[in-house]
């Protein structure tokens, strides 16, 4: 089983990063394969509605490092997006990433319908809620399977690189997300 965790944050290394690291141990120590993507590194225009991936089943015109990122997220058995919140929204980077693979998903044949889906959403003050939503309706709209926590939503608090590591329920919220991602996949599995 493996499981995909993309981060929208358009610094590397950042909260957004460190909570996703945080899931990818967990699930790494349950035996499940894991890989990271950092958005911040890779160039994801944004979606111009050309309609080329109704035409072109799977793919898109556009000449980015999307094609190859959706490749893997439909490898997948699990995917996690994360993203500090700008602007009380996900990043402009997480957004064209799910405008793009989304809309190319929905030309497909339900690619990604039953795979396993969460979010991590890190903010210095506020608009949490309403980001979690926006991914959470990514995942919905592709027929994913969302995955959240016992402790609360999968959100955390920080602004600077590492202060959501002083954020001690929201590493708690992350870990026992990624524990109820590694056990399902594991049931999911039988």
């Amino acid at each position: 089983m493996k499981v995909l965790a993309i981060s929208g944050s358009p610094r590397r290394g950042g909260n957004t990063e460190i909570l996703i690291r945080k899931a990818l141990d967990v699930l790494k120590n349950s035996g499940t394969e894991t890989e990271l993507i950092s958005l911040a590194d890779k160039k994801i225009e944004p979606c111009d509605a050309c309609r080329y991936c109704r035409k072109n089943t799977g793919k898109c015109h556009i000449q980015d490092d999307l094609a190859g990122i959706l490749e893997k997220m439909l490898e997948a058995d699990g995917v996690i997006l994360g993203t500090p919140v700008y602007m009380g929204s996900a990043t402009a980077q997480m957004k064209a990433f799910m405008d793009r693979a989304g809309y190319i998903a929905r030309g497909m044949e339900k690619p990604f319908a039953r795979k396993l889906a969460g979010a991590v959403v890190v903010a210095r003050r506020a608009g949490h809620n309403f980001t979690l939503m926006q991914l959470f309706q990514f995942f919905s709209v592709l027929g994913m399977i969302i995955v959240g926590s016992a402790c609360y939503w999968n959100i955390a608090f920080g602004r600077d690189k590492g202060d959501v590591t002083g954020d001690e329920e929201g590493i708690r919220t992350i870990e026992d997300f990624a524990e109820n991602m590694a056990w399902l996949l594991k049931n999911l599995k039988r």
